[in-house]
Parts: structure tokens; sequence; C-alpha cells
């Protein structure tokens, strides 16, 4: 089936002006005054970016968005004197990439329903941010065809993808108070995250860039403690992807030999090695293909491996991102090709170990284009009961299935404040293994606070009781009872992101100049409101 070749653009400022200047003064002047720009009288006569295109080029379809007045719309696509149809998405600001890739996509996401649509994308009108994010999504997502004008004349433009990813790595690295319209959504409510619970602001931040990222097909670097639930997070953007359906393979970096590594990821022809099968054997990426490759605990790849990661994941010159190019062990003059989008996982700093010499720079920008950022849940308290419901839901299944006999464990409401004020060092997954443990050995079916003292009691990073301080030896009772005030002023001012008249209600003070007092005294500084 042929494709068909589908031209999408933005009407620019001197597309509009050449349509006007073939009206007399008083259209170019009503022209002039909606777009709010000064021109002498009268304008120049010229094409414009593109009709010097569509005089050079056929395509089958040509779509051009322009947010314009209906009246200025239908002027220009008459002189345009193609069949064109134009569309109208709404558009503040025209430099917000947000705003203009919404705008974008409102368009494409219809086109791309139809089979067989080859995108060209004309550069040349609108802002430096549209011709940006057209670079992006048209080397991410839609292998798109590149055009510029000049002086009449219009030429393909080729642009590596090592553009593209530099681009995308310092956008990504936008700070993320500049993000905070991604984080109007709880995860369970974005197709493919309902798996993660929690409504917390900065869980909210991370599965909106999450989303985000998944519709495109760019590496995404996933970042947090151990315990946060990179791994559920992976699997949530392989689900909201267009990948759905398709191969998710997980690759523990860490558990890989360096002898076997070339052989599982890539494969191997018979006789490659000694042990090596009759019939040789596809590698990983090979089973992958059109799907995803999840490489989890990145930061443990040895040298060998983050060679051999390198490699497959430099796409050659002209190819999209997710191309693969790689030979099996014993067959080097042979290249095999599949089509593999990568997510990475760490818990380390990747920058300081690229710093240090441990992990190749180039690889870490290979795998880093986006990154997203899992809290810690001692800041996300306000998830935990609804985590600690989640979870205690698949402990009472889990046990269920396995003994005809169990009684489901509810936790009682003093347990669940003992829960929510506890800092949890090992994250969400210490609090499961502690939900567990305390399932297990609770005396009734309800789960008491000493129930989940006793299962965390012996866990690393949890510290002496309050009570159990030894005296004498530089012990200050004044300072421990300041130490105290202070941690949960710093809690509540947290939890009430920054409003005192909540944080004051949470710790049960009669108004928030109360709380304003003791904040000064202990120099607490107030968490900006978001």
């Amino acid at each position: 089936m042929p494709k068909r070749r589908t031209l999408v653009s933005w009407i620019g400022h001197n597309d509009l002006l050449s349509a006007a200047a073939e009206g007399d003064e008083n259209l170019q002047t009503k022209v002039l005054e909606e777009l709010e720009i000064e021109r002498k009288l009268p304008l120049r006569k010229q094409n414009g970016p593109v009709k010097t295109l569509l005089n050079q080029e056929s395509f089958d379809e040509v779509h051009l968005l322009g947010d314009y007045p209906e009246w200025l719309r239908k002027l220009y696509s008459e002189w345009l004197g193609h069949e064109v149809k134009v569309h109208a998405p709404k558009l503040k600001d025209p430099t917000d990439y947000g705003q203009i890739l919404t705008a974008v996509n409102s368009v494409l996401d219809t086109l791309n329903r139809e089979p067989g649509n080859e995108f060209s994308f004309l550069l040349t009108p609108g802002t430096p941010s549209m011709a940006a994010t057209w670079i992006l999504i048209g080397k991410s997502r839609y292998d798109a065809v590149f055009w510029q004008t000049h002086d009449n004349r219009a030429q393909e433009s080729e642009v590596p993808f090592d553009v593209v990813a530099g681009f995308a790595a310092g956008l990504a690295a936008v700070p993320d108070e500049n993000l905070q319209h991604l984080a109007t959504t709880a995860p369970r409510e974005i197709d493919g995250f309902d798996k993660i619970s929690g409504s917390s602001k900065s869980l909210k931040l991370a599965a909106g860039r999450a989303a985000k990222a998944s519709e495109r097909d760019v590496p995404i670097l996933i970042l947090g403690e151990p315990g946060t639930g990179k791994e559920l997070f992976a699997e949530a953007i392989h689900e909201a992807s267009k990948r759905k359906g398709k191969p998710y393979i997980r690759i523990n970096c860490a558990a890989i030999p360096d002898n076997l590594l070339e052989a599982q990821l890539f494969g191997y022809v018979a006789g490659a090695f000694s042990g090596a099968s009759k019939t040789g054997e596809k590698g990983l990426f090979d089973h992958a293909n059109g799907g995803t490759i999840f490489l989890d605990e990145v930061g443990e790849a040895s040298s060998a491996m983050q060679a051999a990661l390198l490699r497959v994941l430099q796409p050659p010159q002209g190819k999209g991102p997710c191309y693969r190019e790689f030979s099996r062990v014993g067959d080097l003059g042979k290249i095999q090709t599949s089509d593999v989008r990568i997510i990475s996982a760490t818990n380390r700093d990747l920058i300081q170990e690229v710093e240090d010499g441990t992990f190749r720079e180039d690889l870490f920008f290979r795998l880093a284009v986006i990154k997203v950022k899992l809290p810690p849940l001692r800041t996300r308290k306000s998830d935990i009961p609804e985590l600690v419901d989640v979870l205690l839901k698949e402990i009472n299944r889990d046990f269920r299935r396995n003994e005809n006999e169990y009684r489901d464990k509810s936790i009682s409401d003093v347990a669940k404040r003992f829960v929510r004020t506890y800092d949890w060092p090992g994250n969400i997954r210490q609090l499961k293994s502690a939900l567990v443990e305390a399932a297990i050995m609770c005396a009734g079916d309800t789960i008491d606070t000493a129930d989940l003292k006793s299962a965390i009691a012996d866990m690393p990073g949890t510290s002496s009781g309050l009570y159990d301080q030894e005296l004498g030896h530089g012990f200050c009772l004044q300072k421990l009872l300041e130490d105290i005030n202070r941690k949960y002023l710093e809690r509540a001012m947290e939890e009430a992101e920054g409003v005192k008249t909540k944080a004051a209600e949470l710790l049960g003070m009669s108004s928030y100049q109360t709380l304003d007092a003791q904040l000064k005294r202990l120099n607490v500084k107030a968490a900006k409101s978001k």
C-alpha cells in the first residue's frame, strides 16, 4: 500500500502578510492590526513559506494550524490556491511548549489513526518553540520528513538525532516547579497508571511527567530511592504508550555476567562458543522487537555492559530513536535490527558517577533524554493511608488464596496514625514488608501499633525509641523535646504545603499565630505554598 504524503505546518505571520499583499491597503491595514505588527504599506508581494513549499512539492493532504479569526483563515486558504484543511487549536502563548504540543497533538492524533501517512513538517513558519516541537515529535514519534524554505526555495532538512537528544535532555532539566501543569491528575486516573496509589502533589507530578513522556519514543530514566516503585512506573509507561500489548522485557543489569552479556542481549549462532546450542538463540533485543526493554539497576552495569548498551542504543544517522542494530555472537558480518524503546532505572547518583568516571557520560545522555524522579514515601505521607489499604488488600488476597481458613486482617485507627508518622526509610517496600509480618504475627484480626513496631524493630534504618535513649553522657531533655517539636513542625508544614492555618490544625493548635511563634522560636523555615 503506497504511503500518503501528508504535510502539517503552522501558518506564520509571513504567510498571512503574503496573502494580504494581494489585497488593497484597507485589507493590508486590517491584517496588520489583527497581527499587532507594524509594516510600511504597501506590503511586498511574495509567496510565504507554505506556498513556496506547495509550489515545489506535491502532497496528498495539507493540514495547516493557526489560531486566527475565521475571516483571516479563509482569506489565507483562498489565496493559497491549494486544497488545504485549516485547523484552529487554541494557543494563548506561542512560545509555551506544553500548549504547542497539545495543539499539535490535537491534529496529529486524529491523522495518525489513518494507516499509511508519511508526515512532513515545515519548520519555517511560527516561533522557534514551534520549530523545536516539530523536531522533537518528528524524530521521536512519527519519523517525519522536515522542510525549510528560504528565498522562494524549499529544501528537505536532515536533523541528526543527537541534536534532538541534546535538546530534549535540556528540556527535561527544567525545574519541576515550572511543570506544575502536569501535577493535576492522580495516577490511578491516567491510562496505564491505575496500579500506582496516591494523590500527593509530588506523586502526581512524577506520574504526569511519566505519562507525558510515554507518548514519545524517547528513552526515559527513572530515578528514586530503593522501594519507591521504579519498576511499577516503568510498567505503567509501557502500558500507557502505543507499545501496549507488545513485549515488555526486564533486564537486571547487575545479574548478567560479562562472559554471557553479548549472547543474552543480542543472541548467538550455532557453534559461537563452547556450550552454545546447535540451533543458536535469539537475544533479548530480538524478543523485545516492537516493545520495551526495562534496564533495571542500570547504575550497577559493568563497564562491558555499558559499552554494549551504548553501541545498540545509538541509532544510525537518519533512523528513529528506537531503531536498533546489532550482531549475534559468532555472526559479526550480519546486522540484525529491531524496534525497541528503552526505559531504565537506578537509585544511584549517575551524574556523580559520571564525574567520578564510573559511569559513561555518553551512555548517560542516551538513557536520560527524559528523567522522572520518584518521591520517597517520607515526603508524601498523605498517600500512606491509601497505600496501607491497597497493600493490606493485596496481602489478604494472597494469604486467602493459599489458606482456606484465613481471615482478612484490618488495621486499627491508632496503628494507621503510627504508620503515617513513621519515616519508612525503605519506602513502600519496607511498608509492605512490615504489613506482611504484622498480618502474620498479630493475635487477632486487627493489626495494632504493637504489631507494626515489632515488625520494624530490626529493620535497617530503624533507630531506638524515644523512651529508650541513654541518660547522662550529654543527654539533654530540653534539646530532645525541641528536636521533636521541630520535626513535627517541619512535617506539618510539608503536609500542609506551606499553609499555616492548615498546619496548625494538623498539630492541634488553636490558631496559626501560635504555630508562627513556634516556627520562629525553633528557626523552622516555612515551606512555600504551592
